[in-house]
């Protein structure tokens, strides 16, 4: 067995993202292996899930320590998606054929799901953004309400009592498991989209400690498909865990006092330039697309947060210097 030090950098980046924000699993590792590292697709999926399957336990067992975890919404979407994750390298096979068919309906599946992960953080943040600004809109209404003040919109934390809705919560699971079993991307990016969507009210650290431990057994079901009929290599996902274990581990506890937003914005670009690389998009096309975000982006973004009400943020000012300590008065006797 062969171990890449590239592959295991790699690894401990995506691993790092992965436990920062709960995003970017496969949709970095996967086409980072086949871009980068020329691994093929269907190769990349398989090791890439299999290194999931033992890299997100480690990142859900940090969220279980703080106590951020919804076991509710875990059981449900673990109803929808460990079968229909399982259920997704059969539809691939079956859609591609076998042989060389199975390695491009991979690689176009993968470059779908990667701009439509790109596309669900620019919601995640959207839906973030008006989140806050509701709240900020009923703190100003309670503090200028007087005994209007006790009716302050809270984010309910991990404790807090959250109405679940079976029936949506299972089709999430099941369409997020569907996805990740075919192309290993989906399991921290789409589905968190899904449950911002569902339930408004979750804080954003349940958000991404439910995430991160549903995923567990969503990757192992997939892993354990792959590995049966995909096309999984030792080699590949060895070097993987050695750098993506503690890269996670180290991103988990990061989170508590990060916010991830940078690392979120540059994560929307890169799953952006994968995704239209993997549908063999020309190298001048995709440029001009990014330079069209990347200028569009900031201005565009700084428009909608004064449409919800949000000033920009103010720069610190300076602490006022203490006065000057006054010469004592000598006594003329």
């Amino acid at each position: 067995m062969h171990l890449d030090l590239g592959l295991t950098l790699g690894g401990a980046f995506v691993g790092f993202v992965v436990g920062l924000t709960g995003m970017g699993g496969g949709a970095l590792m996967t086409p980072m292996l086949v871009l980068f590292f020329g691994v093929q697709p269907l190769a990349a999926v398989s090791s890439d899930l299999v290194a999931s399957a033992v890299m997100k336990p480690v990142g859900g067992g940090v969220h279980i320590r703080r106590g951020t975890v919804n076991w509710s919404l875990v059981r449900w979407l673990a109803i929808g998606s460990i079968p229909s994750a399982f259920c997704g390298v059969f539809v691939l096979r079956w859609l591609g054929g076998g042989g060389p068919q199975v390695q491009n309906v991979v690689k176009e599946a993968l470059g779908v799901a990667l701009l439509l992960a790109a596309g669900a953080l620019i919601v995640r943040a959207y839906l973030g953004m008006a989140q806050r600004a509701r709240q900020r809109a009923g703190q100003s209404n309670g503090a200028d309400g007087g005994e209007a003040a006790e009716l302050t919109v809270r984010t309910p934390g991990p404790a807090a009592r959250l109405v679940i809705r079976p029936l949506p919560t299972v089709l999430i699971g099941v369409i997020g498991g569907l996805v990740v079993g075919m192309t290993s991307v989906g399991s921290g990016s789409m589905i968190i989209i899904a449950l911002m969507a569902v339930y408004p009210t979750l804080s954003a650290g349940s958000l991404v400690g439910t995430d991160l431990v549903q995923a567990v057994p969503l990757v192992a079901s997939a892993a354990a498909g792959h590995l049966l009929f995909g096309d999984f290599k030792l080699d590949v996902t060895a070097s993987l865990l050695l750098g993506s274990i503690p890269g996670v581990f180290l991103g988990a506890h990061a989170s508590a006092r990060a916010p991830g937003g940078l690392v979120r914005r540059a994560l929307s670009v890169v799953l952006l330039a994968s995704g239209l690389k993997l549908l063999n998009v020309p190298t001048a096309a995709t440029a001009v697309v990014l330079l069209v975000v990347i200028l569009a982006g900031p201005p565009t973004w700084a428009w909608l947060r004064t449409r919800h009400g949000l000033a920009r943020r103010e720069p610190r000012r300076a602490p006022a210097p203490a006065p000057a300590a006054e010469a004592p008065v000598r006594s003329l006797r």
